[in-house]
């Protein structure tokens, strides 16, 4: 395993998305949360200037924020309160801000859709009403999810243009958020050429370090470390899986674009798996073939709150005038995931030197491959 810190020193020299992040100031909100916290590492790698805002640490635990230890500068705070987001973003001035802080889980939004709504409504207006009074040059990517699509269900792939919705609490404060976003850069950003205001919709993502509930493979990783059996709710339900890097080198690849350019980037992007979706019991059983000692059980007639049993994600707009494409197909993407909980089980001293290496190894893929934001 290559040497942190000299990998680090590595990648800061290197030319990733046109050295574009070296020596920002990135505001990122929910830098607590799992894709908040490898983002972080990666904007750190990159040579950025990192604030975090989100709720008291740890979310999690374990934590992958709080064991990665990147030593940034770290505010907590509540996106509903809007006087604690103007004090950060008066005092940094960020130059990019990733808005990742949500209310994420579907379950959880059945059991307090109150609390959804407002953390994933009120914080995207809060948000941008700060950006609005508070900054004359920034770029505002809004992180929303698949989930913001008016989902009927259908193999064929969702792209930009088609209508927000949601069945449940999360997926419908998410879709609110996306039109919330939508309104804002035509009302008021319109015509401040250098305030540029994006959002972003990406799909189920996995990868080390997640210890979330009702998540699939923190749900496994849990049920190894009791030794209990764990019940799987949904087994023939699909999803278009994806490794975390795969949306945050779009995410990043689009504040690039928007940096360097004019307005014509200010829009929806969707940065999802290119490949078949997978089923849950799939994922399952893969996992049960590198750790054989996990016991799960079908829940054949569960009574559960609805969610979403197929959905996908079209993506050759972002392919097209992004030239983002994916890096690690399904089989690598589970493997990468696996051997990171491994990993940490055995030595929980080497979070932040396993994330490094996840990094490297999709960066040092991209280069293969000849993705333009690693060449």
């Amino acid at each position: 395993m290559v040497k942190k810190q000299s990998l680090m020193e590595s990648l800061v020299n290197q030319n990733l998305f046109n050295s574009f992040f070296q020596n920002k100031t990135v505001l990122i909100t929910g830098d607590t949360g799992f894709k908040g916290s490898w983002l972080s590492l990666w904007l750190k790698l990159l040579g950025a200037n990192i604030v975090g805002f989100s709720l008291k640490a740890p979310i999690s635990s374990p934590s992958h924020h709080s064991l990665l230890d990147l030593k940034i500068t770290s505010h907590q705070g509540n996106m509903q309160n809007r006087e604690e987001l103007d004090k950060v973003i008066v005092k940094y001035q960020p130059e990019i801000i990733f808005n990742l802080a949500a209310q994420s889980l579907v379950r959880k939004s059945y059991a307090n859709p109150e609390n959804t709504y407002l953390t994933n409504i009120n914080g995207t207006i809060n948000i941008l009403e700060s950006i609005r009074s508070n900054l004359d040059n920034c770029c505002f990517i809004n992180v929303t999810s698949d989930k913001a699509y008016e989902n009927r269900e259908t193999l064929k792939g969702y792209v930009e243009t088609d209508p927000m919705g949601g069945f449940d609490p999360y997926s419908a404060s998410k879709g609110c958020a996306e039109i919330i976003t939508s309104s804002y850069r035509r009302s008021f950003f319109k015509n401040t050429p250098n305030v540029k205001i994006a959002t972003a919709r990406a799909g189920n993502v996995i990868g080390g370090g997640d210890w979330a509930k009702d998540r699939i493979i923190p749900d496994l990783i849990r049920s190894l470390e009791k030794n209990t059996q764990v019940s799987i709710r949904n087994p023939q339900s699909v999803r278009p899986w994806q490794h975390v890097l795969e949306p945050l080198s779009g995410y990043l690849l689009l504040a690039q674009k928007m940096g360097e350019s004019g307005q014509e980037f200010n829009e929806a992007w969707n940065f999802g798996s290119e490949e078949a979706p997978v089923s849950v019991i799939d994922i399952v059983k893969n996992t049960a073939l590198v750790f054989p000692d996990l016991k799960y059980k079908l829940d054949i007639n569960p009574i559960n709150a609805h969610e979403a049993s197929l959905l996908s994600l079209n993506c050759d707009k972002s392919k097209k005038k992004l030239s983002w494409k994916a890096v690690w197909g399904m089989d690598e993407t589970l493997t990468k995931t696996l051997e990171w909980y491994k990993s940490f089980y055995s030595n929980k001293e080497s979070t932040l030197e396993a994330s490094t290496q996840d990094v490297f190894e999709y960066i040092k893929k991209a280069k293969q491959l000849k993705i333009k934001w690693a060449q």
